[in-house]
């Protein structure tokens, strides 16, 4: 059997994204020739993809796509298991057109299942394995949704992606799209958990009060005291994860609640926040770590 050394597997998978395994495989096919082992790589077929449906997929991108009107849209999560793959321009058309899809189908089983064709074959091409993790959609009747991605890689993809629903009559789709923007941009950077203060279920409440209460008994707090620490302590608490009570990251001292109230009254007309979303990539998922060089080694000993 012909020796492949290291720098020839990685130079290959460098090439097509496919598996370091399958490359080794490839090039001693083809007797270490690189062309030919890329061009056997890509004609596998289908048959390759579930084999690599085990893998971890923890790269990606975050894509959202909006319907002509506003009035929809769409987030997804389209997970690779490398960046290397992600910006790959046929990932990021497949990733593309799976959050249109998301746009009439508000299912992430049966969105993949309809794209599963697809996914297989691009699977097949580059030799990783994909997965349509999460997705979402909100809508308005009368109003806007306004999105924003951070860091975009192409148009309305990349690492962190933020949808923002508004409610208003206002027919200046134009002003209302900008102002949806900002609250996108600073939901982006804040971070918040929840819309408003009624959302934040009772078990996540009581569950921080216990903490705080815990904390003033250590240090010796009598309970009125502490109960008053507590209360102190929750409206801040509000003001982490909610994000109506958070100030606007663009003053830092104005609360969103009132930002958006604010604008109402600038351009006469009722707006209100009513929901968003925001993904970000790789967000939850359980990375496998491990060192690329001995990774190779362990293949072409």
């Amino acid at each position: 059997m012909m020796e492949i050394n290291a720098k020839l597997v990685k130079e290959l998978r460098d090439k097509t994204g496919a598996g370091m395994m399958d490359c080794k495989r490839a090039l001693i096919e083809n007797e270490g020739d690189l062309e030919k082992a890329a061009e056997c790589l890509r004609k596998k077929g289908l048959m390759d993809a579930a084999k690599k449906s085990s893998r971890t997929a923890a790269d990606g991108l975050i894509v959202l796509s909006l319907t002509p009107d506003h009035k929809t849209g769409s987030i997804i999560e389209l997970n690779s298991e490398t960046d290397f793959v992600a910006k790959n321009e046929k990932f990021q058309a497949l990733a593309s057109k799976i959050a249109d899809v998301a746009l009439e189908i508000n299912n992430t089983e049966e969105i993949a299942k309809s794209m599963k064709n697809e996914i297989d074959s691009l699977i097949s091409l580059v030799g990783e394995n994909m997965t349509l993790r999460r997705s979402e959609k909100i809508s308005v009747d009368n109003g806007v949704i306004s999105a924003y991605v951070h860091n975009a890689v192409s148009e309305n993809m990349g690492k962190i992606g933020v949808l923002v629903a508004l409610e208003s009559s206002s027919k200046d789709i134009e002003k209302l799209r900008d102002f949806g923007k900002k609250i996108a941009m600073h939901i982006a950077a804040a971070n918040p958990s929840y819309l408003c203060s009624k959302c934040i279920p009772q078990s996540v409440i009581d569950k921080e009060r216990s903490i705080i209460l815990d904390q003033a008994k250590e240090i010796g707090k009598p309970s009125d005291i502490a109960e008053k620490m507590a209360d102190g302590r929750i409206k801040k608490f509000y003001e982490e994860i909610v994000l109506l009570e958070q100030p606007f990251v663009m003053d830092n001292k104005t609360k969103v609640k009132d930002v958006v109230e604010n604008f109402g009254k600038e351009i006469g007309s009722d707006v209100k926040l009513v929901s968003f979303v925001k993904y970000i990539l790789g967000e939850g998922i359980e990375r496998a770590t491990s060192n690329f060089a001995e990774e190779v080694m362990s293949f072409v000993k």
